[in-house]
């Protein structure tokens, strides 16, 4: 016949259910705090054409199709129901960053180009510059070593036991299959 559970052992137990219920509540702010700690890495997704001012500077009504594709590139959007209509997106998306989206529209008369209009371009050292520009403030080491850092680099380190030989190889080796095949 069984030994029932004695009455120490039975609060024990139900002490101890209602203390890992009671931390059910605390999980949720556990995981949030590490969550906000930990951050998953974001891909910079940069889609479409960059469109330079300068090159928007030499873009003239009368250029032919091929003009403008030599100096915009093939435009991202082209509709096959509006094809005097050539539209040039650009985006880039960076974590710690502001998204830039810009859009220059182009529209033709046969071949010839008629207008454009579209989203003031930066010029291509500006846009360098916000592509270079680091999303979070990174810290810079010290690049000065100190007078003593300096004469502990300078000075010879004490001599190393010397090592022992290298092993001479073997002669010869075992066969690598049997020898009654």
């Amino acid at each position: 016949m069984p030994v029932p559970p004695s009455r120490s052992l039975r609060s024990s137990l139900v002490v101890a259910a209602c203390a890992a219920l009671a931390a059910c509540g605390t999980v949720d702010g556990v995981s949030h705090t590490i969550a906000s700690a930990v951050t998953p890495y974001k891909v910079e997704v940069v889609q479409g054409n960059f469109v330079s001012k300068e090159q928007v500077d030499q873009l003239k009504p009368g250029m032919s199709r091929q003009q403008a594709r030599e100096l915009l590139g093939t435009p991202l959007v082209t509709s096959l129901f509006r094809e005097d209509r050539w539209d040039y997106v650009f985006t880039l998306r960076r974590k710690g960053v502001e998204e830039q989206a810009r859009r220059l529209t182009l529209w033709f008369r046969g071949d010839a180009l008629d207008r454009f209009e579209g989203d003031p371009m930066p010029s291509e050292a500006e846009f360098v510059a916000t592509i270079g520009a680091k999303p979070r403030e990174a810290r810079t080491p010290v690049l000065e070593a100190s007078p003593e850092q300096l004469a502990r680099a300078t000075s010879k380190p004490a001599a190393a036991p010397a090592a022992p030989a290298p092993a001479t190889p073997p002669t010869s080796y075992p066969p690598l299959e049997p020898a009654g095949r």
